[in-house]
């Protein structure tokens, strides 16, 4: 007997037709918490949905995300409306998925999906008509729970952003039946109180316990509010149509808190080194005032005419003085060729010789230069240096 021989692509194909021949696991839905959430490059969503006992592979492709209204995450109970069937080239059955809702919050995530659509139309979210936050308030008013964590948070922070911001709670219900009324109660009566900004809100939760948040009651009293409202709900993943509503939202209730008080001790602490910055400059501008004086100063002074008659004067002494050195220096040459001439003036001078021992002979007035001029009797008068002597001629040798 001939042995009947199939490729792998044979049998996958088969067991793929089989698949989509079985009317069960088409246009099924699945119940089951999501693993191993994965969103690709290409837009498709790759996940696998499991229970206690036993899990299977699914995807949503690109096409069919447009009616997934939230963010798909691992944890998350879903129900997964969509076909079996064999991904051929791997021989692996998985489930494509064409639809996803939350279990239970399904339907309550529809119905928020289905008021902020309708109050978006009504124009309760434009910006424009956002009221602006005051900056410096004095009242503060808040509806929330009177105990719980929220309330305790926007205290703390309150009295240590600024002590002197006086706070207001209208103690709300913000969980449960008539959690809704309450909350709209307060933001009329805080309203009517003439409060600088309210504050709404409660901590996080499931979107079961923010529904009152979700109301269409809550929207509208915070549309016709004339007082500014910060919503505050939740964690910071949480929105709530009272975010979408109120004219400024945060993502907690002590963020809330920290956009409506404005931080009275930082702007303090600000102004101080505002202070010290400008008394700084102050300084450095005087001390180049100081600078720039001391120069024009110097300019003026140069440009002065008392200064330039001044230094004028002190030019004239220093020339008189280089004169009256001249006049020194050439009376002492003077002084000293007048002595040299006069020692040589002295040298020739016939009276200059008497000193040293000799005498000027004259007979009758007329001066003997030789013996041939006198004879014996002759009256001879002699001249020596400290007198004149009358003498006569005894002998001629």
């Amino acid at each position: 007997m001939q042995k009947r021989i199939y490729s792998v692509g044979q049998i996958n194909t088969y067991i793929k037709n089989m698949f989509q021949g079985d009317y069960l696991l088409s246009g099924l839905y699945m119940k089951g918490e999501v693993s191993n959430c994965k969103y690709h490059t290409s837009g498709h969503i790759y996940f696998s949905l499991k229970d206690e006992t036993g899990a299977i592979g699914c995807v949503m492709f690109k096409g069919n995300r447009n009616g997934l209204k939230f963010q798909l995450q691992d944890g998350q109970c879903v129900i997964v409306g969509g076909n079996i069937t064999v991904y051929e080239r791997d021989g692996k059955y998985q489930l494509y998925a064409k639809e996803i809702t939350l279990d239970g919050a399904g339907a309550l995530y529809e119905e928020y999906e289905r008021l902020k659509a309708k109050l978006y139309e009504e124009g309760l979210f434009e910006f424009d008509i956002k009221k602006p936050i005051p900056q410096f308030p004095k009242r503060i008013g808040i509806v929330t729970a009177p105990t719980g964590a929220a309330i305790q948070d926007i205290r703390n922070i309150a009295k240590r952003r600024n002590p002197y911001v006086q706070l207001i709670l209208y103690p709300a219900k913000v969980q449960g039946d008539g959690a809704a009324a309450t909350i709209v109660k307060g933001i009329q009566v805080l309203d009517k109180m003439g409060v600088d900004t309210i504050i709404i809100g409660r901590g996080g939760g499931s979107i079961e316990d923010l529904w009152a948040f979700n109301e269409e009651m809550v929207a509208r009293a915070i549309y016709e509010a004339k007082t500014p409202i910060i919503s505050g709900t939740g964690h910071e993943v949480d929105t709530t149509i009272a975010d979408y509503a109120a004219d400024l939202r945060a993502p907690t209730p002590s963020a809330a808190c920290e956009l409506a008080i404005p931080d009275y001790m930082s702007t303090w602490r600000n102004l101080e080194h505002l202070q010290e910055k400008m008394t700084q400059r102050m300084w450095q501008q005087l001390e180049m005032a100081k600078l720039e004086y001391k120069h024009y100063e110097t300019k003026l002074q140069y440009a002065n005419p008392v200064s330039k008659l001044e230094q004028q004067k002190q030019y004239l002494d220093q020339l008189w003085d280089r004169l009256d050195g001249a006049m020194l220096r050439k009376y002492e040459s003077c002084k000293h060729q007048l002595a040299v001439l006069t020692e040589r003036l002295h040298g020739c001078s016939p009276t200059g010789k008497l000193v040293h021992g000799y005498g000027y002979l004259e007979k009758q007035g007329k001066p003997i230069s030789s013996v041939q001029q006198v004879e014996p009797g002759d009256s001879i008068k002699i001249t020596i240096h400290d007198g004149t002597i009358l003498t006569k001629v005894e002998e001629i040798v």
